[in-house]
């Protein structure tokens, strides 16, 4: 092979070696960071073709977007002791590549970092907390305490927190059971409680009833025993006025009444078909 072509080929392969290392390209959802021989440079944020130093320099990219955190959930106690599982995510943006180089250098290694700050953030919010903060109305207040003191932890890492939310907040198997368990007990002795006083106000109302009963009775007993008197009274008054008017209509009607008295359903009398309390069956025409 000629000389010349060997040593223009040499040439013009290092040339385009060091074209192609003195360019690289920045995406419009990117950040670079160049290096020069491992130190940083500069930042560059802008997309477009950018220079470098071949061999020297190195381009290290950063997402502009808007990323996600989402550390494994976790179990924690909260202020009652009971035990709660929280699965809590952060989104935020890289806005100081150089800062967020010289602490974590890779997004994977900000990722275990930050996704500890995270979880120790929310474990400190939750571990002052009830269930009912954690759950209901106060839980805004829960969350503005994570994602300040999240913010706070931000500058050191180059970042923006753009918020934090808590994306499930469960029971844990035992503290369930537990809580099922303690809501059982406590509608068993309310239900007991009911069926006592239940039991109270029947027994209270029967014996209202039972002494209102009594006093009935007595009373009726009383107003009877009066009315019978009476009529007692009337009728031996009657029966004096018909004795001294018609003697015979008198012991007609006496007669009647111990035959009244007498004979009845199963009565047996042993007496002589002629005896005088017979009398008047006698008389009964044949």
């Amino acid at each position: 092979m000629n000389p010349r072509v060997a040593i223009g080929a040499v040439v013009g392969v290092v040339v385009l070696l060091l074209l192609t290392g003195s360019f690289f390209t920045v995406q419009q959802t990117q950040q670079a960071l160049v290096l020069r021989l491992g130190n940083p440079k500069r930042v560059i944020t802008e997309p477009g073709l950018q220079m470098k130093i071949p061999f020297l320099e190195s381009a290290f990219y950063y997402d502009k977007r808007i990323l996600d955190l989402d550390p494994q959930g976790q179990d924690m106690s909260l202020i009652d002791q009971r035990r709660i599982n929280v699965d809590a995510f952060a989104r935020y943006r890289i806005v100081d590549p150089l800062t967020f180089y010289q602490s974590v250098r890779t997004e994977v290694a900000f990722r275990d970092r930050f996704g500890s700050i995270l979880n120790g953030s929310v474990r400190d919010a939750v571990g002052r907390a009830d269930l009912a903060d954690v759950l209901g109305t106060k839980r805004q207040g829960v969350m503005t305490q994570i994602t300040e003191a999240v913010r706070r932890r931000a500058p050191e890492f180059g970042i923006e927190v753009v918020e934090v939310r808590i994306g499930r907040a469960d029971l844990t198997a035992d503290t369930t059971q537990a809580t099922f368990n303690r809501m059982r007990s406590d509608r068993m002795a309310e239900a007991s409680d009911f069926r006592g006083r239940g039991q109270e106000q029947k027994s209270r109302i029967e014996a209202d009833a039972d002494r209102e009963r009594t006093i009935i009775l007595a009373e009726a007993e009383k107003e009877s025993q009066t009315l019978r008197g009476l009529g007692e009274a009337e009728s031996r008054k009657i029966l004096n006025a018909a004795q001294g008017r018609d003697p015979q209509f008198y012991g007609f009607f006496r007669t009647l009444e111990a035959y009244r008295a007498s004979l009845g359903e199963g009565t047996t009398l042993v007496l002589s078909p002629d005896s005088e309390f017979f009398r008047y069956f006698n008389q009964l025409p044949r």
